[in-house]
């Protein structure tokens, strides 16, 4: 009985920290892109990176989300720019 405890217990840690991470990736990306690209508002920003994070979402790429979550949304953000929302 101690040990279904116990793996509830982690697996309910293992998924919050999963979610802190994933919340720091999606700060993180928004933060540098917000500086790369000044003159996109922050909101647009915040927007784009957390759809594009989401389109990763149960694939097997989690060792690169940031950087494939910052190379889509910056790619988006920046034909926004050239052509307008």
């Amino acid at each position: 009985m101690w040990g279904l405890a116990d793996e509830a217990g982690s697996a309910q840690t293992q998924g919050m920290t999963t979610e802190i991470n994933d919340e720091e990736v999606i700060a993180q990306v928004a933060e540098t892109l917000t500086e790369k690209l000044p003159g996109v508002p922050r909101a647009t920003i915040d927007e784009v990176v957390r759809e594009e994070f989401a389109g990763f979402a149960g694939r097997p790429v989690r060792d690169y989300l940031s950087i494939l979550t910052e190379r889509a949304a910056r790619k988006r953000l920046k034909k926004l720019v050239r052509t307008g929302p």
